[in-house]
């Protein structure tokens, strides 16, 4: 159930937190390198990924098993530092300590039901959330970025900021 509404209400995290804001130069300064950070981490992730067609353990994905969502989680964290509220920060941070434990969990399960022996051997060396980095080479994609859609993050990122900078003044 979390699954479906996961989307949608992150759209509607995103406009509270907006409404919310309270942005000043600094908080501006200090939060859009960790939002830039989470939307690199996502980017990198995304032009890797083939989901449900291979298991992908290069680039990112030797680094921890999701990736997208720790990039989500960081975007959140500097969307909220940007925000200069610590209510807007709340409302955009505290639903991934709820959120995320359950859909990882669920995709997990999907993942070894796919991948049963190889996806055992990747959780044994790689963590779930936080990050070990680790020299890893791989790919990246443009192509696959595109078609896992994950500009849409790249345009969200820019045009909260620009909310945001407007309404720092």
């Amino acid at each position: 159930m979390i699954q479906r509404f996961r989307v949608p209400l992150g759209f509607l995290i995103a406009a509270l937190v907006l409404y919310l804001a309270q942005p000043t130069s600094f908080s501006l300064l200090l939060g859009l390198p960790i939002a830039i950070a989470g939307a690199v981490l996502r980017g990198l992730a995304a032009g890797v990924i083939r989901k449900d067609a291979v298991l992908t353990t290069s680039g990112p994905y030797a680094w921890t098993r999701n990736p997208l969502y720790l990039g989500s989680f960081l975007l959140g964290v500097g969307f909220g530092v940007m925000s200069g509220s610590w209510i807007a920060a709340a409302v955009i941070v505290l639903p991934s300590f709820f959120i995320y434990p359950h859909v990882i969990r669920r995709e997990e399960e999907h993942l070894a039901r796919l991948f049963p022996g190889a996806f055992a051997e990747y959780c044994s060396r790689v963590p779930r959330f936080i990050p070990t980095l680790r020299k890893s080479s791989f790919s990246f994609s443009y192509r696959q970025y595109i078609s896992n859609r994950e500009y849409n993050t790249t345009i969200g990122l820019v045009l909260a900021v620009l909310i945001l900078i407007l309404k720092s003044r």
